[in-house]
């Protein structure tokens, strides 16, 4: 797969982080796409392909085919499965939490942990940053925008609940997700963000004030 193809297919799934894993996937799709975690996990993209898939999965190539149509499309179904993943963990994560500080501070927490931590994203930065960088980068509007949307409606509902006056929330829902990126691309800091506790800290201190009163 040539390196447009991999930006195209990059794009589109980082623009669209409010997929979810399928639900209605029958259950050969998602032998599949665990497969293909497994194999873009350990090998990258550009050193995968569609029979590695395949083989991991127990399956046919057709099989893969069928489902997914090309190596684009698998890879973008795996990208947009993770991201569901993701926001339903931080769905879960804030749920009962009933402050924009509050929220504000575990979505940071959240966020930044997973980023880290994914073997995914973490593999592909380690394998293969010169696909990854461009869209965490110059190159990272759409996933940007999208991301900072999700965050803002999480933050707006929370002011409406504690009746706070109608600011917009979005300023701080993109200065979460620009600080999230800065440390999972330069992890090296003097605030230990490893620790949940550090870093629960550092949002409290630093980004839940920005809300204003």
């Amino acid at each position: 797969m040539n390196t447009s193809a991999n930006d195209s297919l990059l794009a589109r799934a980082l623009a669209r982080p409010e997929a979810d894993d399928g639900a209605t996937e029958d259950k050969v799709a998602r032998r599949i796409l665990d497969a293909a975690l497994e194999q873009f996990t350990t090998f990258g993209l550009r050193r995968s392909s569609v029979d590695d898939v395949a083989k991991r999965a127990g399956v046919a190539r057709v099989t893969v085919y069928r489902r997914f149509g090309t190596k684009d499309g698998l890879v973008e179904a795996c990208l947009l499965r993770e991201a569901g993943r993701f926001f339903r963990q931080l769905d879960t994560a804030v749920a009962a939490l009933a402050t924009m500080e509050q929220r504000v501070v575990e979505g940071f927490v959240v966020a930044l942990r997973h980023s880290r931590d994914h073997p995914l994203l973490g593999g592909l930065l380690r394998l293969e940053p010169e696909v990854v960088l461009p869209y965490l980068t110059v190159q990272g509007g759409p996933a940007l925008a999208a991301t900072t949307d999700y965050l803002t409606g999480h933050l707006r509902r929370a002011q409406q609940a504690e009746g706070r006056p109608d600011s917009d929330p979005r300023p701080v829902a993109e200065l979460m997700v620009r600080v999230a990126v800065s440390f999972l691309l330069n992890p090296a800091s003097c605030i230990e963000l490893d620790d949940d506790e550090q870093a629960r800290a550092f949002a409290r201190r630093y980004l839940a004030p920005l809300i204003g009163s």
